[in-house]
């Protein structure tokens, strides 16, 4: 379950940004999540609730944004958003795509106390 790496890792940017920033309370944590990523929602969610147990953000609401996949047509010469890897370009029908974006994973800011 490498959600709970993910989470692993969002718990130490979160502590890095309180001592940074004298925070004793984060509320909330919105995360943005590409459609390409493999992220498991549900499994991080789980994950997010375990690993911030006695940290400062324990008990923060976890809000998931998903992002679309993005792809650049190589016949058509446009960046196109694609719902699966292998789809063709919806607007010339094109197979030539190479994805651009929907596989990043980031902090997208957190609400404190």
């Amino acid at each position: 379950m490498h959600e709970m790496s993910l989470c692993e890792g969002i718990r130490n940017v979160i502590e890095d940004q309180a001592r940074a920033h004298t925070i004793t309370r984060v509320k909330s944590v919105r995360v943005e999540i590409g459609r390409f990523s493999g992220v498991e929602k549900d499994a991080l969610s789980f994950a997010f609730d375990v690993v911030m147990r006695g940290s400062v953000a324990e008990g923060a609401r976890l809000e998931m944004i998903d992002l679309p996949g993005r792809a650049m047509c190589y016949d058509c010469i446009h960046e196109v958003e694609i719902e699966n890897r292998l789809d063709p370009c919806p607007d010339c029908g094109g197979g030539k795509l190479m994805p651009v974006g929907g596989d990043e994973m980031r902090i997208k800011d957190l609400e404190v106390v």
